[in-house]
């Protein structure tokens, strides 16, 4: 066992007793030693269950013959940080959290681990860190959060996001926004609909690395507790024949997890995301994949933000199983190997459909004949640019641009009602290196949908979108104003074409004679966390990662 390293007696015997004051036994010491890494906590609804999963997680790996040993990293809430300075921490966090479980896993030599998440970085960090380290391991989703009811509707925090344009807009009273705000979000579980966090963890699903059934389960459902059991139970196993991540995570399985976000209709941080798992696994990625399977991928579940329904809905309708047979029944599905024991093909024969489900649809009644996710390239992003095809059906917007250098001026834009129909909004300095840490733009996607601006404005930026986004909006766009990509060359009045046909992103003006006076602003950060990713931190086009991977 990799544990014998620290525990192997006589020699590790100063080890051993340091064990052995924890509580473990001699008998404990002789069995696989499990790291259950929790990204428990009480800042956000999407974590602070997790305390009592990683227990049953513990639970399950003693029956199966283990020795659990408990650890904790960050979360960062982007739902609290969304639209402030911190939000900058939240793609940072990511790689940090990813940093954080190598760290203590391989600081005491564990044979297996088992990583509990919630709010949407926890997710992919997850991922990253299982591929990077390549030892038997598996994440267990902590669950959605159920949706709240608002004047006779099921809500969302999308809804609150959106409620504080309308406030601004005169559509909504103060009062309602306050009971909305009370309503939304009703207990413990990540956010509902097919945002980030949810598309995530379909993601790690179809990734093989996470079970379907521990993920298709909300937070607060009474099965919870037995599929967190079962997890442990699984990490036991994956130890004892030494099926490890990079085995499951095959370029295959890659593809799978991007058919099913493309199915889904999913947060576009799943490109971002996917790209960095990839280079953890090893697996050669880029954004023309995405755009290739999203071109053959209809847009079958009617989910939020574009969509009717919450993800509990569905896992009533059938759950992943139901989008794997979809896959399987077009051959799209790759058959794999999955840490339940199962293969990929297996899962989707297992499928159950609800009778009369409306959430998920047939191949010959899809919402959208292709995914719900484009990728762009042009004079404005030569490396690339990410555009959400969910909740709209535009295919082009020419208009002249808005030039902003920040979010909160963007914001401050909208709510007082300086952004007409045909603007297309420019947010820069806002990627990875420059704001730092990318953040998602969700406090201005949602004033443009409150202020009923919604259909009728693009907007471009260098940094990301909220998984709750939806609209003609495009972000990633690379190479960021930071590191002299065109978007930091554009003016006011400039004419911007988007075209999702032709899959262009241009501008109509003289970037060459722009980039010769061009004077690139200071790095934010001087010094700390944020200064130290600000030097470390890759293109948005490469996944934003703090290393090479290993590729």
């Amino acid at each position: 066992m990799r544990s014998d390293t620290i525990k192997a007696f006589p020699e590790r015997a100063p080890a051993r007793a340091m064990l052995r004051a924890t509580g473990l036994t001699p008998e404990d010491l002789e069995k696989p030693l499990i790291a259950v890494v929790s990204t428990y906590s009480n800042v956000t609804p999407c974590n602070m269950h997790l305390r009592d999963l990683a227990a049953a997680v513990q639970e399950g790996v003693r029956k199966a013959g283990g020795t659990p040993i408990e650890g904790n990293t960050i979360v960062v809430s982007d739902g609290i940080s969304m639209g402030t300075p911190g939000m900058r921490a939240s793609l940072a966090s990511r790689d940090w959290i990813a940093d954080t479980i190598e760290l203590f896993v391989r600081g005491h030599s564990f044979d297996g681990v088992v990583v509990l998440t919630g709010c949407d970085k926890t997710i992919p960090a997850a991922a990253m860190a299982l591929a990077r380290m390549n030892i038997p391991g598996l994440a267990l989703y902590g669950g959605s959060i159920m949706p709240g009811r608002f004047q006779d509707r099921d809500v969302t925090i999308q809804d609150v996001f959106e409620g504080v344009g309308a406030c601004a807009a005169g559509k909504m009273t103060p009062e309602q926004l306050k009971e909305l705000e009370g309503k939304a979000c009703p207990g413990a579980g990540a956010c509902g609909g097919q945002f980030t966090a949810n598309t995530m963890a379909t993601a790690l699903a179809f990734l093989g690395i996470a079970s379907m059934d521990g993920t298709d389960l909300p937070a607060l459902h009474p099965g919870k507790p037995a599929a967190a059991e079962d997890a442990g139970r699984a990490v036991v196993a994956l130890v004892k024949e030494q099926r490890l991540p990079r085995q499951i995570m095959t370029r295959e399985a890659f593809e799978n997890a991007i058919a099913a976000v493309m199915l889904t209709g999913g947060s576009t941080n799943a490109v971002l995301h996917l790209l960095a798992i990839a280079r953890e696994a090893g697996v050669r990625l880029n954004l023309s994949d995405f755009d290739a399977i999203s071109r053959t991928t209809p847009v079958l579940a009617d989910l939020k933000p574009g969509g009717k329904y919450a993800a509990p809905d569905m896992t009533l309708a059938g759950g992943l199983r139901l989008v794997a047979q979809r896959l399987k029944s077009q051959g799209r599905l790759h058959d794999g190997l999955t840490v339940s024991g199962h293969s990929m093909h297996a899962e989707a024969d297992g499928a159950q459909e609800r009778a009369g489900q409306q959430v998920l649809r047939t191949w010959d009644r899809a919402i959208k004949p292709e995914g719900g996710i484009a990728i762009l390239k042009g004079t404005l992003a030569p490396d690339g640019a990410v555009a959400k095809l969910v909740g709209h059906d535009r295919r082009q917007h020419i208009g002249p641009a808005r030039v902003f250098d920040n979010e909160p001026d963007a914001f401050a834009a909208v709510r007082e009602g300086r952004i007409q129909a045909g603007d297309v909004i420019v947010i820069r300095h806002v990627g990875p290196a420059g704001a730092p840490g990318m953040p998602e733009m969700l406090a201005v996607t949602a004033a443009l949908v409150g202020a009923g601006l919604g259909d009728s404005v693009a907007l471009i930026t260098d940094g990301r979108f909220s998984g709750a986004t939806y609209g003609f909006m495009v972000g990633h766009v690379a190479p960021e104003a930071a590191r002299g990509g065109p978007i930091g060359l554009i003016e006011d009045g400039d004419v911007i074409t988007l075209d999702i046909d032709t899959r262009r992103l241009d501008v109509a003006a003289p970037l060459d004679q722009r980039l010769k006076r061009y004077q690139p602003k200071p790095p934010v950060e001087s010094y700390g966390v944020f200064w130290k990713y600000t030097q470390l931190v890759g293109s948005a086009s490469e996944g934003a990662m703090t290393h090479p991977g290993a590729i």
